[in-house]
Parts: C-alpha cells; structure tokens; sequence
C-alpha cells in the first residue's frame, strides 16, 4: 500500500510540475486564419497586422507583409493551399514594420508597389543593420498619383492617401470585387493612430477615410479589424471630426495645450514611460490647429 501511494504522490508531482511548466510557456501562434472575401481575393488575420491576397491566372498578388519572415512564409504556404501560382505582386498600404518587416518571408522577384513617400520612409527604416535584409524588398514601383492594375481581367486601384495614418497611405481598391484594402486607415474601439513623426495628420486621416467611403466599395480590409463596412468608416469620421470640431472651439477660447488635454481627460504620462514622445490624437489635432494659426 504505501509503495502504491509513493507511486501515485510521484505521478501527481510530476504532472503538477509539468502543468506549471506548460503554463509558463507562452500561448502557441495559431498561424494565419485565412477567408475568402470574393472571387479570388482573400483576408489572412493572425500576427500583429492582417494582410491578404488576390490570385488571378498568371499568380499572386499579395497586400502587405507580416511583422517577421515567417509570419509572411506561414502566408506563403497558405497560398499554396489556394493555388501553385507565384506571387508575382506585392503592394505596400503604407511604411509601419507590421506591414514591412516580414518581407523577406517573401519569394525573390515580385514587383514590389508602394506611394513614393512610403518608399522614402521604408528607406529610412532600412538603414538600420538591423533590417538590412529588407533592403533588397525596397518598392520596385513607386506613384503619387492612382495607379491602375489590370491583371487576369480584374482592375486594381492603388489610391495614395497620405498624410494621413503616415505619409504614405494607399487604399489597395477592387472595384470589381466592391473591397479595398485600407492598411490601418481605421481603427474600431480606439482613436485613430496618427505617426506624427511620419508626417501624419488628423486632417489628412479624415479627408482619407471621405475618399474611402466615396469608393464603390462594400467591404473595407484593415490591419487591425475584422472586416468593416461603409458605415463602420462613416463612425469613425464622425468620432473624429467630433473631436476635431471639439479642440477647435477650446482653442478659439484661447486654451492651452495642457487645458485642452484636461477636458478630455487625458493625462499626462509619467516620466520615462514609453510612448511619452508619441502624442495622441487631442495632442495632434491641437498642434495641427495652432500651427496654422
């Protein structure tokens, strides 16, 4: 009996310790959820920022990167699964390393298309050691103006937006296929994210978000929201021109940027903390506003 209950205590031990092992480890990466939107054209969610992916009869043309290399090869084989055809396209929304840095998961030889000043910012980033592979995946094409694809019979609009999120935003449009892949040209359940250090304007996001909902389009594919549709992006116009209108009327009445802040009950972040440099949007739309006057 008691060799039993030894035997039985050092099985509980050891399946205790093992459960507490297994707690310790980090959550396994589900890989990419991949739908299909239409026809050919598909949304891949999972990782830091979503992308996806259109296959027309000569190959591939994919929307954006992962934030790592295998992120973008967990797309890659993906792919595969959907049809053998190479990717023969990438195009770039905008410049963030959630969108870029997987790039070098990527075959060798795709055209590469961005907006001339994603391009610019995309080299900047690169000049670090640290990402010097990424060189080799700079934009092969850049425009400042619509740009039209036709492949396998299906029109693509490259629409460059910025400023706006960044300098660089490009709306990926399939009128064909009434979507648009928008990058992170909104945000649902949070204000929008303006990189003011890449020349990003409230403004700028606003006369963006117009000329999406002005599009033929039915269904909106962001980097960080399930699918949205023409009224998910009217709502967030509305938020931000509100709060736009808002910090106008307190700067006519002469408030500072600390006041302006308080009436929104944003609080000042602390000494040291990350992100202090970074301004929010009641931050951005005040600077914008008093350095026209």
């Amino acid at each position: 009996m008691r060799s039993t209950i030894k035997l039985t205590s050092g099985i509980a031990a050891a399946l205790l310790a093992a459960g507490i092992a297994a707690a310790r480890q980090p959550a396994q990466d589900p890989g990419p959820l991949v739908r299909n939107i239409r026809g050919g054209l598909y949304f891949v969610k999972g990782g830091m920022a979503f992308n996806g992916f259109f296959v027309y009869d000569k190959g591939v043309v994919v929307v954006d990167a992962k934030m790592t290399a295998d992120g973008s090869r967990q797309v890659v084989a993906e792919i595969a699964k959907v049809t053998p055809l190479p990717i023969t396209h990438i195009l770039i929304t905008h410049s963030d390393l959630d969108h870029v840095n997987g790039l070098e998961g990527y075959p060798k030889g795709a055209a590469i298309l961005s907006s001339e000043a994603t391009k610019k910012e995309m080299e900047e980033a690169f000049r670090d050691e640290k990402l010097a592979g990424l060189r080799a995946y700079l934009p092969t094409r850049t425009f400042s103006r619509t740009h039209r694809l036709s492949l396998g019979g299906e029109i693509i609009d490259l629409i460059p937006v910025g400023p706006a999120h960044t300098a660089g935003d490009m709306i990926v449009f399939f009128p064909g296929l009434k979507t648009a892949f928008i990058g992170d040209l909104a945000f649902v359940g949070r204000d929008p994210l303006i990189h003011r250090q890449k020349s990003g304007t409230s403004f700028g996001y606003a006369q963006a978000l117009e000329t999406m909902i002005a599009l033929e389009a039915e269904t909106y594919l962001g980097g960080h929201n399930d699918p949205l549709s023409k009224d998910d992006l009217r709502a967030v116009l509305s938020s931000l021109r509100e709060k736009q209108d808002q910090v106008r009327a307190l700067v006519a009445q002469g408030k500072t940027l600390a006041e302006v802040k308080a009436a929104f009950g944003v609080a000042e972040p602390a000494a040291g903390a990350a992100g202090r440099s970074r301004p929010g949007l009641v931050e951005i739309i005040f600077l914008e506003l008093t350095e026209k006057m």
